[in-house]
Formats: structure tokens, sequence, C-alpha cells
């Protein structure tokens, strides 16, 4: 399967398809005619596939490569000037490119990297983990994480590329499983009751293997057709942003040790809609239903945090634009739309733990 982002200043290519890894040498060759290729990924995911990436690339291209720690403290600034050290040792220039071999940790930094490295060198995503499948290796988001909050400092940066291998997910432990469904049932919630009905009916991901290329495109559909019309994320775009005002929050409070990211958008996606129902912006058992849902793919839906030890990170989320704060809720399950609003909406008498 093949989608192609088109933008007004760039258009790539989007390609999902099993075993695509054992031949991404040939769609990198296709695209790509310069000399030099680093290949940037994690402890985790390189041993599993950056040699068979390597072998399909070295006939062709000098590799090199660089291994991050796994997990979130990697997306920090303290990691840039080793990456960015490597890239000139050997002798990256900007007619070379960098590939994102990894989860969504691998492909911000190294969105961040490509995006800043000589102003902007060229870049292939190779999403391993669901949650980078469905949602971070698209659309061109890049950031790292600063003490204070998640993606602060950032870009928008759109890769040449991305490689779509549904099977590698067949490595991943069972809690990436479940990180990522967090952001495929966003999308069911956000723009899709039909995917939201599909996931209900199954139940379990192992339910779901013979839909999953359809439930990875529909997702990577959905976005590419967002950031199309919003590529700033000044308007709809902002509609893929549900759940993930309190989701950062939440993960910055533990540090990035505690709640993946998966799972702080469910716990955000089923506590907003709590507060909407209250205010009557949201319809009726809208909240139940994600409750129920979440509760299907073993993720969490609350994390035993008073609201008031939030609303500071709140109120430095990058959606408070001049005191106001967007948020997205739900008419229902299918229907989102941009609310405005200020740290206020998280005060309430009735609420006052998530």
């Amino acid at each position: 399967m093949e989608l192609n982002v088109k933008l007004a200043h760039k258009t790539y290519p989007i390609y999902i398809e099993n075993n695509l890894l054992q031949s991404a040498g040939s769609y990198i060759e296709h695209a790509f005619q310069g000399k030099r290729i680093m290949i940037i990924s994690d402890d985790n995911v390189y041993p599993l596939y950056g040699d068979l990436l390597t072998a399909q690339l070295e006939g062709r291209y000098q590799c090199s490569h660089y291994v991050l720690p796994h997990g979130e403290p990697s997306k920090s600034f303290d990691m840039l000037p080793g990456v960015y050290s490597a890239l000139l040792e050997a002798k990256l220039s900007r007619s070379d490119l960098i590939i994102a071999l990894g989860g969504g940790v691998v492909g911000d930094l190294t969105g961040f990297v490509a995006a800043t490295y000589l102003r902007g060198i060229k870049l292939v995503q190779i999403p391993t983990s669901l949650l980078a499948q469905v949602d971070s290796s698209v659309g061109g988001k890049v950031a790292v994480d600063l003490p204070q909050g998640k993606n602060l400092v950032g870009a928008f940066y759109h890769p040449d590329m991305v490689l779509i291998d549904p099977l590698v997910l067949k490595t991943l432990p069972e809690r990436f499983i479940n990180d990522g469904m967090g952001e495929v049932i966003k999308y069911g919630c956000i723009a899709d009751a039909k995917l939201f009905k599909i996931l209900e009916k199954c139940g379990s991901f192992e339910d779901l293997e013979d839909y999953l290329s359809n439930i990875i495109y529909t997702c990577v559909d959905c976005k590419r057709r967002v950031v199309e019309e919003d590529e700033r994320d000044t308007g709809r775009r902002m509609l893929l942003n549900f759940g993930h005002t309190l989701a950062h929050t939440i993960e910055q409070h533990f540090h990035y040790e505690r709640e993946s990211h998966g799972e702080a958008v469910a716990i955000g996606m089923y506590q907003i809609c709590r507060f909407a129902q209250l205010r009557g912006l949201t319809a009726p058992g809208t909240a139940e239903q994600i409750k129920s849902i979440l509760i299907s793919y073993h993720l969490p839906f609350e994390c035993a945090l008073p609201t008031d030890v939030l609303l500071d990170a709140i109120l430095l989320d990058k959606k408070n634009l001049n005191d106001h704060l967007n948020v997205i809720l739900l008419h229902t399950i299918g229907d989102s739309y941009i609310y405005e609003t200020t740290a206020e909406f998280f005060k309430s008498e009735q609420i006052t733990q998530i």
C-alpha cells in the first residue's frame, strides 16, 4: 500500500507492506542518489534490524550508524552533541541521508537532528513501533524534550520517505503494543467511528492481526489528510492532539519513567471526556465508551494525581496560546472539535483526581 503526503513545498511517499524491511534498500536506492548514509537507532532496535538494513545499503553507499540508549530520556539536548559529532566524523554533507530506525523517540530526535544539521539534510523514517507507524513518523513534527515539558523545542521537518513494515511489530513487547494502541484508539475517537467499532469488536491486539495493515493505513491516511490541510498545527491538525494536553503533563510529572506516551494519551482521552461531559460539551456516555475500550486493550484510564498538580504544566502546553488553551473534545465517538478555554477547564469540585 502506498500513500503520498502532498504539501505546497514537498511531496513524499509512505509505503506500508509486510516484509518491507527485507527490501528497504531498493526503496532507498530508488529515491536517494547521494554517497553517505547514517542510520540512527537505539540499543533495542539496532541489534534486531540494523545489520539487515546496513547489508542492503553497503554495496551502494558509505554507511555508518549511531545507537542511542532506548527510552524517552534519550530525547533530550544532552544526546544531541554526540549525534552531531558522529555525523561530522562520518563526513555527512547536505547531499547525504539520515535514516531513523526505531520508535517514536528515535524518530523525533533523528528528525530534529536532520532538520538542524547543516540547516537540513535528507531523512527517511523507518518506524518500528506501532505508535511510530500509525502516528509520529508521519507529519513532520520533530522535537526534543526540556525538563519543563515534552517536545518544547522542535521543528516541522518532513521526511523524504516513510517505510512501514507491520511484521516488525511481532518483536515488540506487549507493553509497546498497548502503547501504540493508545494512538490507534485516538484516531477512532477523533475521526473514524467505523475504526472504533472494529476495535471494540475485536477487543484485543491478537484479534486485530487480519486488520493490522489496513488499520495502520487508516490511521496514516487520516493524519495525511489533516496534515495536508493544516501543516503547521494552527487549525484542524490540533484534532490529532486529543488527550495530549493531559498526557504530556502526566509524562512530565513522572519524569517519563512511569506511563508511556500511549498510556498517558489513553488516560488523557478518558479524563478530558469526563470534564467535557460535566460541562455538557460531550455526549453522555462517551467517557464510559472510551474507558471500556481502554480496558480491553490493557491501557490505563487514570493515574491517581490531583488535578491541581498538573495545572502548572498545562499552562506550558504548546496549545496554550495568548492565555487560551485549545483542547480537543468529542461531540461523540468519531466527531471531534477544537474548544478554546483556559486552564480553569480542568478545575472541578466533582473531579479532583485524574
